[in-house]
């Protein structure tokens, strides 16, 4: 997912390798065989983001109380299918079809019919343009997922998906725009890979202003300050979602090699592919280990947001670094999920599942990491992405929640958030062979 002017290059990843690889390896299949292994990575890869929705929905599903279940699975159906509408009307030009450095084209996405490609001529490094549209639409709905679960089981259903549709159409391709559309973050040398800051931090800067704008669950926090937990009814669900999410990761961060039309592309995927496992490894253990030494106990919830937040520790570089500073890099994000999580309780920003801390503060970690493994970048390059990218998402984010607030409001009345989303939004339960919901 970097700079789309990139991916007209010639043998894309053979640049960073080239030196260290023979030549038969460097050598690059014929360019039509290069144009249907590009564009089958696209599809594969995509396809496994997509699995990543399914792992957002049953995630947020098992954090969440059982009486707001069926609205959690909901919203992320519908989360995902706005985000294509809207990355197909102005998302994707808005993103890639950069004409000032600040900003793309408002217009939706034509496809072209590549006659080119049907004629017979290829070229070198191409790929099928229907292919890299729905590769890079499936991440927008990422982004979106991660407001989805911060703000579960007090917020309205169309008032979240409002919001939603200013994320994809607005607040995510125009900030994309600056990096992966060759805008000024790209020419001053930003680096990220496949977005922890593009996407992560954006959708947890989202949460962010939603979550203090929206204010926190009833009861969750008692009026002598304590923290009240409000335990999720689902664990093994939630257990599976992150399994599903620690899969489609491979496709999230493999697809972003962007090729796979030789050898070199082949083993720059396949060093990120491992990278990215190692990393959420790394982000499970260092979760364990730290809720062990301070509470005394191994917590779930804490382990598996581990694991996502050293998957996103690594997605801004997953292919330069070795094995153990990809595990190194994902342990670090695991324990900063540890110490933000209470750390937001004591702000009293409600965070149902967990997603500020293991997207927002992971993100901003593993983009200042690349300048580790990445000779090349700098860090404070880096962080003037993540600063100017952060200030960005988080003034217009809190203005669309705060004009949705004082507009249509964003936020059920008490007697609904008590009685359950489900009831109150759908008029169904998930489970109403169980009993009275709690």
């Amino acid at each position: 997912m970097r700079n789309i002017l990139t991916r007209l290059k010639p043998a894309l990843a053979g640049l960073f390798l080239a030196s260290t690889l023979p030549a038969a390896a460097q050598a690059a299949v014929d360019p039509e065989t290069a144009y249907v292994l590009n564009s089958f990575s696209f599809l594969v890869n995509g396809a496994l983001v997509m699995w990543m929705a399914a792992g957002f929905a049953m995630l947020e599903a098992g954090l969440v109380r059982k009486k707001n279940t069926a609205t959690i699975c909901l919203k992320n159906i519908a989360l995902y299918s706005l985000s294509g509408l809207t990355f197909y009307l102005v998302g994707y030009n808005l993103m890639y079809m950069d004409v000032t450095g600040l900003i793309g084209s408002f217009s939706p996405f034509w496809c072209p019919d590549d006659a080119a490609a049907l004629g017979g001529t290829f070229d070198e490094g191409g790929y099928s343009a229907s292919s890299d549209w729905f590769f890079q639409m499936v991440f927008v709905a990422t982004a979106a997922s991660i407001v989805s679960g911060a703000l579960a089981e007090r917020i309205k259903l169309w008032s979240f998906l409002a919001f939603v549709l200013l994320l994809t159409a607005i607040i995510y391709p125009i900030q994309g725009s600056w990096v992966w559309g060759g805008g000024w973050l790209d020419a001053m040398g930003f680096s990220d890979y496949a977005g922890s800051t593009l996407v992560h931090s954006v959708g947890g800067w989202a949460a962010l202003t939603g979550a203090i704008v929206l204010g926190p669950r009833k009861g969750k926090y008692a009026k002598d300050g304590r923290v009240q937990p409000i335990p999720g009814a689902n664990l093994p669900l939630a257990t599976l979602g992150t399994f599903i999410l620690w899969l489609g990761w491979f496709g999230f961060n493999g697809g972003s090699v962007l090729a796979l039309g030789s050898a070199a592309s082949v083993i720059e995927m396949a060093n990120v592919f491992a990278n990215t496992n190692m990393a959420a490894v790394g982000g499970v253990l260092a979760a364990m280990v730290a809720t062990q030494l301070i509470y005394k106990k191994v917590d779930l919830t804490m382990a598996l947001n581990g694991a996502i937040a050293g998957l996103v520790s690594i997605t801004a570089e997953p292919a330069d670094p070795t094995l153990g500073m990809a595990a190194l890099i994902g342990a670090v994000g695991g324990i900063i999920v540890v110490i933000a999580v209470p750390l937001l309780d004591k702000f009293k920003i409600d965070d149902v599942v967990g997603a500020i801390s293991a997207h927002l503060f992971a993100g901003i970690w593993g983009t200042l990491a690349v300048a580790i493994s990445d000779a090349e970048a700098s860090v404070l390059v880096q962080a003037t992405g993540v600063i100017a990218i952060g200030a960005f998402a988080l003034v217009l984010s809190g203005i669309f929640w705060m004009i949705l607030k004082y507009t249509i409001g964003i936020r059920v009345s008490e007697e609904e958030e008590a009685g359950g989303l489900d009831k109150a939004e759908l008029g169904l339960e998930a489970y109403p062979e169980f009993g009275p919901s709690t």
